[in-house]
């Protein structure tokens, strides 16, 4: 494993922008997909990989050039976060969609469970090639977990919700397996949907989210957030979670949430004293570049509650809706803060 030694490193959840000339951002800014939005992609299919590829390095080069200590692929050929994995799955219909109501309230096109859920092929195992051949540092791909994964789809198949949870985490676990042998350094299971329905979580969340990690041997990390900041706004974003001390339970090293924008209590970390936590200390919501010691403030805010040698320093969420120069420059800020408060702390 490439891990960083130093206390404090700094990481990103997962998504970069990507560039106008790959997507068309205004129709990716209407939505999350949960099934394929193959329209928003500005070039032919015959031309699409090469141009992903590309515009990966450019995220990895920003990452590397901020300073982030743990970089991901940006998460750039993906249309959201989890519709990639979930729609290549055997037994998902994402063509013939069906309709739920969404975290924001809104009927929102998922795809159909009609079958037997199961990973028939590699899904990002090519991404994590290409991220682990394009970059010396510490190394992090992200998936969608099992629970989040099973409330963004109709189930048509499954006796009840919990048995497709485990159904999903069996693929996601097969995944993971295959992503560790690719060279990922950490591996990250995201799950906003956790505290969407947390009485529903508190069944068998946890059961899943274990299934899918089990036997990964590298650090592994669950991300749990509000929304992005592009589609939540941060006035309807609660001071707290519903569901973030159940997660003590989870065999993942290490729980990502979201702090900035909804002004967290950060009192709720004494819940979870056994993890590492990756603290998101970026407000997305803001337009502006947040100062260094803004930044540093949050960070020291963070020690108050969660040792040094225990925290990662993180944006809240994803980065994808943002335009990429104030996305860069808030991870700068970011990374010189973190380095600031390292120096702080010996």
């Amino acid at each position: 494993m490439n891990l960083p030694k130093h206390l404090l490193p700094t990481t990103v959840v997962g998504s970069y922008p990507q560039p106008d000339w790959l997507v068309d951002r205004a129709m990716l800014s209407k939505s999350v997909p949960r099934t394929r939005m193959r329209d928003m992609w500005r070039l032919p299919e015959e031309h699409l990989e090469e141009a992903q590829d590309d515009a990966t390095i450019v995220a990895i080069r920003d990452m590397e050039r901020a300073g982030i200590d743990i970089v991901t692929d940006g998460e750039i050929r993906r249309e959201s976060y989890s519709n990639r994995f979930a729609t290549a799955l055997e037994g998902v219909d994402a063509e013939n969609p069906a309709m739920i109501i969404s975290r924001s309230g809104h009927e929102t096109p998922v795809p159909r469970v009609v079958g037997k859920v199961r990973r028939t092929r590699a899904v990002e195992v090519r991404d994590m090639e290409f991220l682990r051949r394009n970059t010396d540092r510490s190394a992090k791909i992200t998936l969608p977990g099992p629970f989040t994964m099973s409330q963004q789809a109709k189930n048509e198949f499954y006796k009840d919700d919990e048995e497709l949870a485990l159904a999903f985490a069996e693929a996601v676990n097969a995944e993971a397996r295959d992503l560790e042998k690719a060279g990922a350094d950490i591996i990250q299971l995201d799950e906003p949907w956790v505290r969407n329905n947390p009485d529903l979580a508190r069944r068998y969340a946890v059961k899943a989210i274990n299934r899918a990690l089990e036997g990964i041997k590298v650090p592994t990390v669950v991300h749990l957030c509000f929304g992005y900041a592009a589609v939540v706004p941060g006035s309807t974003k609660p001071a707290g979670y519903s569901f973030l001390s159940e997660l003590a339970d989870t065999t993942a090293e290490q729980i990502s949430i979201e702090a900035a924008q909804p002004r967290l209590d950060l009192g709720v970390l004494k819940d979870l004293s056994a993890k590492k936590i990756m603290l998101g200390v970026l407000d997305l919501g803001d337009p502006e570049i947040e100062t260094v010691d803004v930044i540093a403030d949050r960070i020291r805010n963070g020690l108050k509650y969660v040792a040094a040698d225990r925290l990662v320093v993180a944006p809240d969420c994803g980065m994808k809706y943002m335009p990429r120069a104030r996305a860069l420059g808030k991870l700068k800020a970011m990374a010189d803060a973190a380095a600031l408060v390292r120096r702080e702390i010996g």
